[in-house]
């Protein structure tokens, strides 16, 4: 099996790639790395893709938002936010359908604050909200028996700088958060989103 994982320099992204390299070939890419990609930009993802060639799955441990109160957030902050983390990944999806073998699989990121808040939050809370609408959306209709679920743990036991913002929340193990987009790699689920609270 051949893998693309966008986002293999990030906490999340060295799990996943560790978890899936015992499953086939991966092709780690960031902002970093020999094959390079900006996710808010659509030529940037392209001409990832063209690099990369035909795979069997997509990975994306990706998303940016801002955390600040509510009153001090902008529009620029929305943007951003909704730019890097949902329409990054949808972008992702959107010309990853090309690329992907019949029968392939997506599996694309958000976290708990979809659907639990934490003040400060606000951008995280919706981008991660439109990313799981849009999985279960897409799943419907997507050609060629391709597959799409969204993993969405909740904070890492590893992400220690954040844990005085989510008192009171079950972490989470990086390493069972790679178990998770191992299993919908390799699983025969769709339209699913793993909730890892």
């Amino acid at each position: 099996m051949k893998i693309l994982l966008v986002g293999s320099t990030g906490l999340i992204g060295r799990y996943v790639e560790q978890a899936l390299a015992e499953h086939g070939e991966v092709i780690g890419v960031s902002r970093s790395t020999s094959i390079s990609v900006d996710v808010n930009d659509p030529k940037s993802i392209s001409l990832m893709y063209q690099r990369v060639g035909r795979v069997d799955a997509v990975a994306s441990c990706i998303g940016k938002v801002a955390f600040k109160s509510i009153t001090e957030l902008t529009y620029d902050d929305y943007l951003r936010g909704l730019t890097d983390k949902v329409m990054g990944q949808v972008e992702l999806v959107r010309q990853g359908i090309n690329y992907l073998h019949d029968g392939g699989s997506l599996t694309l990121m958000t976290g708990i604050l979809g659907r639990r808040p934490i003040l400060t939050g606000t951008v995280a809370s919706l981008a991660n909200g439109a990313i799981e609408a849009f999985t279960k959306a897409a799943s419907i209709e997507m050609p060629r028996g391709i597959r799409i679920n969204t993993v969405s743990p909740s904070v890492l036991v590893e992400a220690t700088s954040y844990h005085p913002y989510f008192e009171g929340f079950h972490q989470v193990r990086a390493d069972d958060v790679a178990q998770a987009y191992v299993a919908a790699i390799t699983g025969a689920m769709t339209g699913e989103v793993f909730l890892m609270d």
